[in-house]
């Protein structure tokens, strides 16, 4: 697709800057994995830095796994902040659905019109309340039993909706396309799926700044996953190889080897 080659080119030329508010277990890998892919990472959690930054930064990441009540509030003002200078903002609904406070505080935000909305099955059924979400973060509903509540969620919300699992399905009201390829490896690594929100700001942004749609933006940044995935797969024997194969293989992969690497099929 030549939309996800001119989003992941784009990217290199521009360097957007990606606000990331983010859980504590993964702000190292999600910072790394945006300096490969030749996005910019800020971290800046403060409730009144947070809401000056996330009008200034090229897009912004609300990630509501594991964070303090401080930085609740600042997602809280950012969010307002990104809204009113129209910045692209991304919810991750980490565990959402069993746990009260991260679930509230996502169906809060949700309602500030994100441009996308990146998860796994049982937490797209979280969100929309038809359950009460997976074990932790794992996923324990199969991807293709939130389709309905993913497009339910697009319709009400305006945004984006990408669900992560052996194929990824990305939803927008007139669009679904699958993408298909990574490791089995991947999720034995902390932090692919939260850096994969970042990701995804990234190259919402950089699909704006080339006038391409939020939708092909999402596609793209799945799409390059999966390929870094795939290539990484060729050379690790176990998690720790595949963690730094597959940052290696981000910063390596060219456009045009993402979209061989990474099937993506459009219906």
């Amino acid at each position: 697709m030549t939309q996800v080659i001119r989003i992941l080119e784009n990217v290199r030329a521009t360097t957007p800057l990606v606000h990331c508010m983010t859980n504590s277990v993964v702000p190292e890998i999600t910072a790394n994995v945006l300096l490969a892919i030749g996005a910019a990472p800020a971290m800046i959690d403060l409730p009144e830095d947070a809401r000056v930054f996330a009008g200034l930064a090229s897009a912004l990441l609300i990630n509501v796994g594991n964070g303090l009540g401080e930085q609740h509030q600042g997602m809280r003002l950012a969010v307002d902040a990104a809204e009113s200078a129209h910045t692209p903002w991304i919810l991750d609904p980490v565990a959402v659905g069993g746990l009260p406070v991260r679930t509230a505080l996502a169906r809060e935000v949700l309602q500030h019109h994100p441009a996308a909305v990146r998860a796994n099955a049982s937490e797209i059924l979280g969100l929309t309340g038809e359950s009460a979400g997976g074990r932790g973060v794992d996923a324990t509903d199969e991807v293709e039993a939130a389709l309905g509540a993913a497009r339910s969620l697009t319709q009400s919300s305006g945004a984006v909706v990408a669900i992560s699992g052996p194929t990824d399905v990305v939803i927008s009201p007139d669009r679904t396309t699958r993408i298909t390829g990574g490791s089995p490896l991947m999720p034995l690594v902390v932090g692919t799926g939260c850096s994969l929100g970042a990701v995804v700001a990234a190259c919402i942004a950089a699909a704006r700044s080339a006038q391409l749609t939020d939708h092909d933006g999402v596609v793209a940044a799945h799409a390059l996953f999966a390929a870094a995935g795939t290539l990484a797969d060729r050379q690790a024997s176990a998690p720790a190889s595949f963690r730094t194969a597959w940052i290696d293989a981000l910063y390596t992969v060219k456009p045009d080897e993402v979209v061989r690497l990474a099937a993506i099929e459009e219906s």
